[in-house]
């Protein structure tokens, strides 16, 4: 089992900046691949940004070169920075990891609200 704790959040105007953490514990040693996806009210869970063991990264489009995932494998953790942020990023933030074997995990989400 892996749980997942996130932290960072909360309210920040259009144009600032945030920072999520997400940090692992349990059988860290299995996971290849961390994440973090959002979720709108009335919208479906949708991937964020992605990080893999090898450092390759990927981002949805609408964050592209807004975002920046990256990981600190000494301290099991990941983080989202979120610069320029608009008003459309307002949503529930979640953590994700996945195991080689293609079980996923799930942190508790964190909301994000971005005032216009």
């Amino acid at each position: 089992q892996v749980q997942l704790v996130e932290s960072g959040g909360g309210t920040v105007q259009a144009g600032g900046s945030m920072r999520l953490s997400c940090t692992a514990s349990g059988r860290i040693f299995s996971l290849y691949a961390m994440g973090w996806f959002r979720q709108a009210p009335g919208k479906d869970r949708d991937l964020v940004a992605r990080i893999w063991l090898s450092g390759q990264t990927t981002y949805a489009d609408s964050v592209q070169g807004r975002f920046s995932i990256s990981r600190d494998a000494a301290k099991n953790t990941w983080y989202l920075q979120m610069n320029t942020l608009k008003p459309e990023d307002s949503a529930v933030y979640y953590c994700g990891a996945t195991e080689y074997d293609a079980t996923e995990y799930w942190g508790q989400g964190i909301q994000v609200t971005v005032s216009s």
